[in-house]
């Protein structure tokens, strides 16, 4: 377990395996996301996953890419992205995950902007 990530973050996830199901895409095309800045993974113990917060019905929840995109400019790690994502704001309210999820993808990566510079 990655204990520098808070429990949201870790709580519930799948395998690489199980989002390349999940996405009827490859293995390598989930890898290939994470490289990308599309989506996050982080080890947990000797297996890759993935937030199951962080994917919809139709995929990477929309705006998240381009906010991963914006925070690893800034300097930040994606350990500190994911915290960032899942830690409660009272200004939101609620965490940037959550916003993310009902659409609300502007508003964060504004925020993100913000935060990265």
């Amino acid at each position: 377990m990655n204990e520098s990530l808070p429990a949201a973050v870790t709580d519930e996830t799948l395998s690489v395996a199980e989002v390349a199901d999940r996405l009827s895409i490859p293995v390598s095309r989930v890898h290939q996301l994470v490289r990308d800045g599309q989506l996050l993974s982080f080890k947990n113990g000797h297996d890759v996953v993935v937030p199951t917060a962080l994917l919809d019905q139709g995929g990477v929840v929309r705006g998240l890419p381009g906010t991963i995109v914006v925070l690893r400019d800034g300097g930040y790690d994606d350990d500190a992205i994911l915290t960032w994502l899942f830690t409660e704001e009272e200004s939101l309210p609620g965490a940037p995950i959550a916003a993310l999820r009902a659409g609300r993808h502007k508003e964060i990566k504004r925020r993100a902007q913000a935060m990265a510079f």
